[in-house]
């Protein structure tokens, strides 16, 4: 199956990835067809399984229905204790890219080989408690790394500058790695907080609330979380 890949995004610019689940899901079309007039390539999806993380948000089945309106990258963030047995389903489902966290109960080479299986990207999460060394044993086989600027499970909390350390400490290895490896953050982005997660290193910047809550609509959100970038 064709997948749409990460490494052909522009690793030197501040992406914008927009995570659905702040959108409005009696109109996930809308805004969605939003997201791509505001020439964003790459969406959000945030998969949580009531067990990992203490919520439950979406899954297959809504990521299968948004593949026929959308061509745009589908980031898929499994915040769910066993993803293994789910790789094969959300690359049939329209998944392009997958992290997971390092935190989840499977083995994690076998994660990472199971979803390079379905030609599909890969990245590592760790959540706020996590050190940043547990990553480093898997740099080679990344596409990107995610660190979490809030605890996962709910949206719209408060950004945790604290985490900045975390993320200068990996894009120092990064650099070093010399791969192409984005470097993500997730939780609370917006217009007063992404310059300083852009200066601490991450290039890619998943905002919810910021973006499809904007009063001025989505593009504008867009436009003006890169320019404070």
């Amino acid at each position: 199956m064709s997948k749409r890949n990460i490494q052909t995004l522009n690793s030197n610019s501040i992406l914008i990835a927009p995570s659905l689940l702040a959108a409005d899901f009696s109109n996930l079309q809308r805004d969605i067809e939003k997201t791509i007039n505001a020439e964003i390539e790459i969406l959000h999806l945030d998969v949580m399984d009531g067990h990992f993380v203490p919520n439950l948000s979406f899954g297959q089945p809504i990521i299968k229905n948004i593949r026929e309106i959308s061509n745009q990258i589908f980031d898929t963030h499994l915040m769910i204790s066993n993803p293994l047995k789910y790789i094969k389903s959300f690359a049939e489902a329209g998944s392009d890219h997958i992290t997971f966290h390092v935190e989840s109960d499977d083995n994690i080479s076998e994660v990472i080989k199971e979803i390079k299986k379905y030609s599909m990207t890969v990245g590592l999460s760790v959540k706020p408690k996590t050190d940043p060394k547990t990553i480093l044993p898997y740099l080679d086989d990344l596409d990107l790394i995610l660190v979490m600027t809030v605890e996962p499970g709910f949206g719209g909390q408060s950004f945790m500058e604290d985490m900045m350390p975390k993320v200068s400490f990996l894009k120092d290895k990064i650099t070093k790695s010399d791969k192409n490896i984005f470097l993500q953050v997730d939780g609370g982005i917006g217009e007063n907080n992404i310059n300083i997660a852009s200066t601490a290193g991450a290039n890619v910047m998943v905002a919810g609330t910021s973006v499809f809550r904007h009063k001025n609509g989505v593009k504008n959100a867009v436009d003006s979380l890169i320019a404070k970038s």
